[in-house]
């Protein structure tokens, strides 16, 4: 008989629509993204996923999103196999074992309770390493290695939740432990942060959306040595390959538009 989950307060259910994303996707014959342990949890939990109300172009797009920052990550590894790996606001992303369990210095961060079910899922080992705290109590910093010669922070469906004063606190304490890090995530530009509050699966959750940002310099003075690499557009990837002739083409249109461009997007930078 399938578990139930732990309790999750209504904000933090927002994890789960990424989850089942991952797991529609993966059935498919041709998916966007394979994630066989976005399957095996959601077969052997007790919750209605269908109540998530998750839009399949919705859908599409967790899932190239998790795609893309797998490739970057997996690239970044390659060519920096002592790096340090600090996954913010993890969820129960499955991206270390997608990765196929690189070795290296690997730590997955999320609330106490989301870690509690992680457990269930994910066993911790010599580089792999869970820490249960929220983003925003910074007594967690310590737990990173100090100066790290090349570490990447990740963060996936996280920032656009805190607000700024919260991101630029963030960034100045992994700048003081961790010294240099490159950091990707993906961001709303304001307009999507305003119109996104109307979407079914945040209105079921109750989450709420803080942050957005159109111009990647306007990070440029929040914390010493930061600066904006590149963005990679969800409408314009080495991925769009993989989606449907009909989505493939909206998507390729969409990009003629810097409004729709520029809605969603992943972004990065790096701290030294």
């Amino acid at each position: 008989m399938p578990d139930s989950l732990v309790q999750l307060a209504e904000e933090k259910e927002t994890l789960l629509v990424p989850l089942y994303g991952k797991a529609l996707e993966s059935r498919k014959k041709r998916p966007v993204l394979y994630d066989k342990k976005a399957m095996e949890i959601v077969n052997s939990v007790d919750y209605d996923f269908d109540s998530l109300k998750i839009p399949g172009k919705t859908n599409t797009l967790l899932c190239l999103r998790a795609k893309l920052i797998d490739n970057f990550a997996r690239d970044f590894i390659r060519t920096n196999p002592k790096t340090v790996v600090l996954h913010l606001g993890c969820g129960l992303d499955s991206r270390y074992d997608r990765l196929h369990r690189p070795a290296v210095d690997w730590y997955d961060l999320d609330f106490p309770e989301v870690i509690e079910i992680r457990k269930r899922f994910f066993a911790e080992n010599d580089y792999y390493h869970l820490i249960a705290t929220s983003v925003t109590e910074f007594d967690w910093i310590d737990s990173i290695p100090a100066g790290s010669p090349v570490s990447l922070v990740i963060a996936e469906g996280l920032f656009m939740y805190l607000q700024e004063a919260d991101l630029k606190q963030l960034l100045e304490q992994l700048r003081v432990r961790v010294g240099h890090f490159t950091l990707i995530f993906d961001a709303y530009s304001k307009y999507t942060a305003r119109q996104v509050r109307k979407h079914p699966s945040l209105k079921k959750t109750g989450a709420k959306i803080y942050w957005g940002i159109d111009d990647p310099q306007e990070m440029a003075g929040w914390v010493p040595g930061i600066r904006f690499i590149t963005e990679i557009y969800f409408t314009k990837n080495e991925e769009l390959v993989n989606l449907g002739p009909g989505t493939r083409l909206s998507y390729k249109l969409a990009h003629l538009f810097p409004i729709a461009r520029k809605a969603q997007r992943i972004m990065v930078y790096e701290v030294d």
